[in-house]
């Protein structure tokens, strides 16, 4: 095997532990992007979008205890609003993920019962939030169209100090890169998104039945 099929094996290895390196650079205090080291510095999103890209505006992390018929369950979630301020209506699937610095990567929605999301729409009181499955559709342009959106997380067991939210779909760039997969050696082409990256410091305890309002260290977009 040549040194370039080496260097390239080495960072899909990289790739898969991206989120958990990111976590854990941030937790060093660090706030570079993190680097392959077979293959230099990871991709970064263009200094002006090249393509269209959604306005959005994300709460605050929070977490909520929920009576289910099962028992109570503390959840993480956020609401957001999403314009469309881009020269078109766009379709709109957004994707968000919550990664702990102990290598889990959760998507929003997973192991979140219906009447979980239905208590916590109620809870918030605002007519115009929709849940995940909602949102999704046509996003017309202008302030007047603007969508509001809340996304749910089982609150993980096990994590320690810092939690990221990824949130994908509010924006067109795209980069890829051919990588050879870890298990079968074969080039995968591999398609990373702009994606805005929400990364939260923990408090020493956490304790469910308080809540916690959880202000992002860092905000910015990524490739991913």
């Amino acid at each position: 095997m040549n040194d370039h099929s080496t260097r390239r094996r080495a960072c899909a290895r990289w790739l898969q532990v991206l989120p958990a390196l990111s976590l854990a650079i941030g937790a060093l205090g660090g706030l570079s992007a993190p680097v392959c080291p077979a293959l230099g510095a990871a991709p970064e999103p263009a200094p002006i979008p090249k393509r269209w890209q959604l306005d959005a505006e994300v709460s605050h992390l929070r977490m909520s205890v929920v009576d289910l018929p099962d028992g109570p369950r503390a959840f993480f979630f956020l609401t957001y609003k999403v314009t469309n301020n881009s020269p078109a209506d766009l379709l709109f699937a957004p994707a968000f993920e919550l990664a702990t610095d102990d290598m889990a990567v959760l998507r929003s929605g997973r192991d979140v019962p219906v009447a979980a999301t239905n208590i916590m729409l109620e809870r918030l009181e605002n007519p115009l939030l929709m849940d995940q499955i909602s949102i999704v559709g046509t996003l017309l342009r202008g302030e007047e169209n603007a969508k509001e959106g809340l996304v749910m997380w089982p609150v993980p067991a096990l994590f320690q100090s810092e939690v990221i939210v990824y949130a994908a779909g509010f924006s067109g760039e795209t980069t890829t890169l051919d990588l050879p997969s870890p298990v079968t050696g074969k080039l995968e082409r591999k398609v990373l998104r702009k994606t805005l990256m929400l990364r939260y410091r923990l408090p020493g305890v956490l304790n469910p039945a308080a809540g916690a309002d959880l202000e992002p260290v860092e905000t910015r977009w990524i490739m991913r």
